[in-house]
């Protein structure tokens, strides 16, 4: 375990050689100089290891288990997770930070990292008994072990009510029936575990109707019976790791429950807000990237006799990109703040995913026109960003997901349904 004293300022190393810029990246220039310097390394890592190698594992489809090892040995994967289980003792922001650097150059590089926290180390950190903390978080936080979140189904993605999974108590074990679909970083080399939701019983309302209850259990991916079923053909985050599974008879531990029996379906939703949060930010990054390669280009291409930045339509796209990434980006920190301030965030959680997800999306095709014949080039980052982004507005609530929970604050809870 780390022996680091609480008060010791975290430190992230950086294993590439080059130093850190002195300026710090766009958008963390009002950060506190911690966010600054972590921004400042993790952009650097990005552009020296990741981006240089993204076309290749993209065009393999491969997930680059070496650069997930520096990733880990940078201190990545425990950013918010506390020093008592080797984590970095850092806050949410921390995270987000480091995820939009990455989803400049490589989005599948950097959803590994947000799922793998997100929706992997957080559930146990968030839910979790001593004793599955003490098991479990540990080789997460290093990087030597990843985790993963089982919620979707073929009937249960927005409708969690859909679920068909069933877990039933034999034994003292859990026995769990069912399959899972579209679950990142399911089956890596280095997958220890997924949280699955699973229909663990029936409840009585208080209106007499019976409805589902929902439970979250912990099943490790060496158990008998679990099946990480071969990966999906994607339109795009082609090195992100991403399967269906099958459970079949599978048997763990009744002390493998996670949190409270029947309480699977708020704590999956309390999940998802803090997972939102992490995904605007790679959102952000997304849409930084585009913007970057897009200011470049339009520097760089001389069309007839001069610059093609100079022709206004060209400026004006590139100004509403800049807009895009600017409001997306404040909205972002704005629910990485409340969220670790301990304030509600689920509705600004949700505003970031929405404005984050739209802006990658209209980024990438901005960047791909102005880039031109060359935008439509798998080699070209930008192209790369043009397939990844359609996924943001799915991924983790849907846009029309988002505009629910909106809705909802605004005073009209049956905008989903009605």
């Amino acid at each position: 375990m780390n022996t680091t004293s609480p008060h010791q300022e975290p430190s992230v190393t950086r294993t590439a050689t080059s130093p850190a810029r002195s300026t710090p990246p766009p958008g963390t220039e009002l950060l506190s100089e911690e966010h600054q310097r972590l921004a400042a390394r993790v952009r650097d890592f990005a552009d020296e290891v990741v981006a240089p190698a993204s076309y290749t594992y993209d065009t393999e489809r491969r997930l680059p288990m070496e650069i997930l090892a520096e990733m880990g040995a940078m201190g990545l994967f425990g950013l918010p997770l506390p020093r008592t289980y080797d984590g970095q003792g850092r806050d949410y922001l921390s995270l987000c930070v480091a995820v939009e650097q990455l989803a400049r150059v490589d989005q599948s590089i950097a959803v590994t990292l947000e799922a793998g926290l997100g929706l992997g180390a957080m559930p146990i950190l968030t839910f979790g008994t001593a004793a599955q903390k003490e098991r479990h978080l540990p080789a997460l936080a290093r990087g030597e072990q990843l985790a993963a979140f089982g919620l979707t189904e073929a009937e249960a993605g927005s409708d969690a009510g859909g679920t068909r999974t069933t877990a039933r108590l034999e034994d003292g074990q859990w026995v769990i029936d069912g399959t899972k679909q579209f679950i990142t970083n399911s089956g890596t080399p280095i997958t220890s575990l997924v949280t699955i939701t699973a229909v663990t019983g029936q409840r009585q309302g208080r209106d007499g109707r019976s409805s589902p209850e929902l439970s979250s259990i912990i099943v490790p991916t060496d158990t008998p019976g679990f099946t990480v079923l071969p990966g999906y053909d994607k339109v795009g985050w082609h090195t992100s790791d991403t399967h269906p599974l099958l459970l079949e008879g599978v048997r763990v531990p009744e002390e493998n429950l996670l949190g409270e029996r029947g309480r699977g379906f708020a704590n999956f939703l309390a999940i998802l807000d803090q997972g939102r949060v992490a995904l605007a930010a790679l959102c952000v990054g997304a849409a930084q990237g585009c913007l970057e390669q897009a200011v470049r280009y339009a520097r760089e291409r001389v069309v007839f006799g001069r610059a093609l930045g100079e022709n206004q339509h060209i400026a004006f796209t590139l100004a509403r990109m800049q807009a895009r990434v600017a409001s997306a980006r404040a909205l972002m920190h704005e629910a990485a703040h409340r969220l670790d301030a301990g304030m509600p965030f689920s509705r600004e959680a949700s505003l970031a995913k929405l404005v984050g997800s739209e802006a990658a999306v209209a980024n990438a095709r901005d960047a791909c026109q102005i880039w031109g014949g060359n935008g439509f080039l798998n080699e070209n980052v930008v192209a790369r960003h043009y397939r990844d982004s359609r996924v943001l507005e799915v991924g983790e609530g849907s846009t029309e997901v988002q505009l629910a929970i909106i809705a909802k604050h605004l005073g009209f809870p049956n905008a989903l349904t009605g």
